[in-house]
């Protein structure tokens, strides 16, 4: 049971995610309906965990989907494969450092549409995760590939990865044609380097 609703709400999360990109592209208001998309990303994180963190006791499994991927409560103490584990304060002050850059470089350097949804991704991603060590001092996972042994990670991981993945794309193909600019606007007379019609 557990594991259909998991899958419900991942399956939500993905169609408003669609949606926000299709309103975005339609009103050309890529980093406003980014953050929205980011805003999506880590209620929708933190609803399954909290289903998961109701319904599965630490380390019990269920089944989500039979052959490739099933559900396993985890705690993560520490970052990716649990490095640094135990370093709670370290990993929340480098996360919260680490978000703040993003959000900076998508409001004042990234236009191309590319790159403003990967931030958003990873941001809300990262606000997800970052959540959980605040409030519990680590991070819930309950995806588990059966097929492969690979670490236990949650909803939020996979839009930091799949960000990050669109993130490299957008720096090789895009960045210098349509945002490399960017590092030298002018707010002091009000220009833009950026504003030159490249969508």
């Amino acid at each position: 049971m557990i594991g259909r609703q998991v899958l419900l709400y991942f399956m939500i999360l993905l169609m408003i995610l669609a949606l926000t990109v299709w309103a975005a592209r339609r009103h050309d208001m890529h980093r406003y309906f980014s953050v929205l998309g980011a805003v999506w990303v880590v209620i929708i994180d933190r609803y399954v965990k909290r289903m998961v963190a109701a319904n599965l006791a630490l380390g019990e499994t269920a089944a989500l989907l039979p052959g490739f991927v099933r559900l396993r409560r985890v705690h993560n103490y520490g970052a990716a494969w649990s490095s640094f584990s135990g370093a709670r304060w370290l990993l929340v002050g480098v996360t919260a450092v680490g978000l703040g850059a993003l959000a900076w470089l998508l409001f004042r350097i990234v236009r191309h549409p590319l790159g403003v949804w990967s931030l958003a991704l990873v941001v809300g991603g990262g606000i997800g995760n970052l959540v959980d060590r605040l409030k519990w001092g680590y991070v819930v996972d309950m995806l588990e590939f059966e097929f492969v042994s690979f670490p236990v990670f949650n909803v939020a991981d996979i839009f930091v990865t799949c960000g990050a993945a669109a993130a490299a794309v957008y720096y090789l193909k895009y960045y210098e044609k349509y945002d490399a600019v960017n590092w030298e606007r002018n707010p002091s007379d009000g220009t833009d380097a950026s504003d030159n019609g490249k969508r």
